[in-house]
Formats: C-alpha cells, structure tokens, sequence
C-alpha cells in the first residue's frame, strides 16, 4: 500500500509540472511553427530542424508559461477556471516552478542554438520574454489593451518556424504572425467575457471589466471582420491557392456569425463556443494553408 501511495504521489508531481507547461497551449503554438517551417522552402525541413527546432520553441514556450503561474498564482486562486492549479494550491512552490521554466528555457535555447541558428534562439528569447515579464509581469495588470499589445509574443511561432528553416525574416512569416495577431483579441475577449466575474474579483482589468460587454462585443466583432480580412492576404500575395481562399472565407464566416451571435446576445453560453470557435478556427486555417501548399508543389 506504501509502494502504490508512493507511485500516485510521483505521477501526480509529474503531471503538475506538465500543467505548468500548458500542454494544450503549447501544441497549438507547435502546429503553427511547423506550418512556418514547411511553408519556409521547397526542399523540405532537415529531420533536425524539424524535430529539434520545435523541440526548443516548445521548451522555451513551457518554460514562459511556467513563469506565468507563479506570477498569476494569488489570481489563479481565485478564479474558478484556475484555482486548481498547481501553485494555486500549493502542490508545487514558487522556487521550484521558477527553477524548473529556467531549465526549460535554457535546454530550449541550447536546442535552437545547436540545431537551428542564432536568429531563432533570440527571436524565441525575445517572445519568452515579451509573454513571461513583459505581459504577464506588467501588462495584464496595467491596461484593458493587455491581450492586443501582448498579443504579439503568442503570436511569434510561426515566424520562429520559417526563421529556423531558412535563417532570415521575409514577409511572407510575418503575415501569419498578423493573421494571430489578429486572431487573438476575439479569442481571449470571449472569454473574458464568460469570466467577466472572476476577473473582476482578481482586479483584472480585462476589457469586459473596464469599458462593459457590449464595448467588448462590439470590439470581437471589428477584430473578427479585420481578421477575415487579413486571413485572405495569404492568396492575395500568391502565397497560396484557392483551396485556402475558399477554406479561409468559410472559416472566417464562421467565426464573424459567432461574434455576431455574441454581439446580438441570441444565444445562451454564446462567449464560451466564440472562444471555443476560435481554437478550432486557428488550427484548420493553418493546416488549411498547409495542405494547399502542398497542392501547388503539386501541380
């Protein structure tokens, strides 16, 4: 009985420091890298790269999400969507969450060095940072506008995806950067507004907070039409077929009723399935694109 208390101890640390990482989080990020990476050349990825290279973006990336539960624990404790966490309530302390997102990242940054170049390592440090201290430090604490000028650090993947494939920056990787970038205010406005409550009792001065849910209502909904916008440049820069064009019209389509849903409030639990929406909506436009790019190499 000792042995099996023992064993349920050791997995249940083990699965805590996963959580820390934000697994799910994390694995979206790697699918838009990867679409980075093979969108970057016709050649084709090094096995390296392609494995070694997003093995270091997802260290680093779990290494800032760690930081982000130690500095966001007291709020997380409150907050009925992250009270369970692991530093909310005490499974794992502070020192050692911070000891373990520094291993990460350092492991993450010898991985992007050794097998990438030096342009991915700094470009990831610099999204590492912009997320772990100057988001979660100052941002999310100090402007309704956290998640729109922060948005910019979560939106880096696949621009660190296409540098690790090919060493330079072109325009084409930071127009998929755009394309989150404008993805995700409608995203966390959601559900922002379905926790509206809990950020309040937190002192989060998320948007719905500060200015109402119809100001917030009105904002996912200019966002999503500015996003459906910026989704189609892909094909208008040639960047992309037609498959994408029709896949990124209905996609966008898609998500624009949902904030229209939501605006209108004619549905019930309309916030949540926006934000639910929109996860699916981010991963099928991407692998969207990836597989029309493979159609034209083609052809």
């Amino acid at each position: 009985m000792a042995t099996l208390t023992g064993e349920r101890h050791s997995q249940a640390i083990w699965r805590d420091y996963l959580e820390l990482t934000k697994p799910k989080v994390v694995v979206l990020m790697l699918i838009t890298s990867l679409v980075g990476m093979f969108l970057a050349t016709r050649a084709g990825v090094p096995w390296t790269v392609l494995v070694f290279g997003n093995l270091g973006i997802a260290l680093c990336a779990g290494g800032a999400a760690a930081v982000n539960h130690v500095v966001d624990r007291r709020i997380d404790a409150v907050m009925a969507r992250t009270h369970k966490r692991p530093l909310a309530e005490g499974r794992v302390s502070p020192a050692a969450a911070l000891t373990f997102a520094l291993a990460l990242a350092v492991a993450g940054q010898a991985l992007l060095l050794a097998f990438t170049n030096p342009l991915t390592a700094w470009l990831t440090l610099a999204s590492l940072l912009g997320y772990a201290v100057i988001y979660t430090g100052f941002l999310k604490r100090a402007t309704p506008q956290n998640i729109v000028i922060g948005g910019l650090a979560g939106a880096a993947p696949p621009l660190l995806g296409w540098v690790a494939a090919t060493g330079h920056v072109s325009a084409e990787p930071l127009l998929l950067v755009l394309i989150i970038f404008a993805w995700t205010p409608p995203h966390f406005w959601a559900l922002a507004i379905h926790r509206k409550e809990e950020y309040a009792k937190a002192d989060i001065p998320m948007l719905p907070v500060t200015h109402g849910e119809h100001y917030t209502k009105i904002h996912i909904l200019l966002y999503t039409l500015a996003l459906l916008a910026v989704s189609l440049m892909p094909f208008v820069i040639q960047m992309s077929g037609l498959l994408y064009l029709v896949c990124a019209l209905v996609l966008g389509a898609r998500f624009l009723q949902w904030a229209v849903v939501l605006y209108r409030g004619s549905r019930p639990h309309a916030a949540i399935n926006t934000f639910k929406y929109s996860i699916w909506y981010l991963f099928l436009l991407f692998i969207a694109l990836l597989v029309d790019h493979y159609l034209l190499l083609s052809l």
